[in-house]
């Protein structure tokens, strides 16, 4: 079902000023989901919520109503929708939801409609993981590892979008160790052929297994990609060679995608 915005229900003397003053605004939408999969054991590990348009519009046609009056209702409503699709669907393993930093007045504040939206919906909190939203340019990275650190201490998992591109580099990982990165899609796109492309991406799975973080290759169109991102030991992957998005519904993947 799609929803139009609306401001958070969480009762006033939980929020931050900004979050009582945020204006709300009234546009619908809705989620796609598609699936993250574990090559290993050739199962779905979970789905990223993909915003949609009410009736399946892509993610461009829902943005573009988003501006800085209505930036923090839309980002409590995503959540929550997302959340509610995912516990319609008895969702199994992780939900990842993209969020936007700048949307994010007081972490501790801000998280308690997700935190109200996981109990009212029945949905597990250690199985929702934030990942940073791709389109959003975060000039604080100081507040970002500061909104992360809060969401892990309530018990969400965590996770770098676009991992080598923009502020999702070395230098927010070397301050803050998320749970999960995914690699950018440039740095997959046609890597079986490239060899540069295999060396740096080996080079990011011995570091994070240092780290103890967990990779998301994302992207995979080709067998090809699949099969050389599996041969670098890299487990979960997402993109199109396996499931397309699907629109208020689980991903499907073929069993010969394996």
């Amino acid at each position: 079902m799609s929803i139009p915005i609306q401001s958070s229900p969480l009762p006033l003397q939980g929020k931050c000023v900004q979050c009582k003053n945020s204006a709300g605004t009234m546009f619908e939408f809705d989620h796609a989901f598609q699936p993250i999969v574990d090559v290993s054991m050739r199962n779905i590990f979970g789905h990223e919520a993909l915003v949609r348009g009410p009736s399946g519009e892509d993610a461009r046609s829902v943005l573009s109503q988003v501006d800085d009056g209505n930036r923090y209702a839309f980002d409590q409503a995503c959540r929550v929708s997302a959340i509610r699709g995912a516990a319609q669907l008895a969702m199994p393993g992780m939900l990842s939801i993209n969020f936007m930093p700048n949307a994010v007045y007081r972490p501790e504040a801000c998280i308690q409609t997700t935190l109200t939206a996981a109990r009212e919906f029945g949905f597990p909190i250690e199985n929702i993981i934030f990942e940073t939203t791709e389109n959003e340019k975060v000039i604080d990275k100081k507040f970002l590892i500061e909104i992360l650190s809060e969401y892990k201490r309530f018990g969400f998992r965590t996770a770098i979008d676009d991992f080598g591109a923009g502020y999702a580099g070395l230098d927010l990982l070397a301050d803050f160790q998320p749970d999960i990165i995914k690699i950018d899609m440039e740095l997959v796109r046609g890597i079986d052929s490239n060899r540069a492309r295999q060396i740096i991406v080996n080079s990011v799975l011995d570091m994070c297994t240092l780290l103890d973080i967990e990779i998301i290759a994302e992207g995979i169109e080709t067998h090809e990609e699949y099969r050389c991102l599996a041969d670098l030991g890299i487990a979960y992957m997402q993109g199109f060679y396996f499931s397309r998005p699907q629109f208020r519904a689980l991903g499907i993947v073929d069993p010969a995608a394996w």
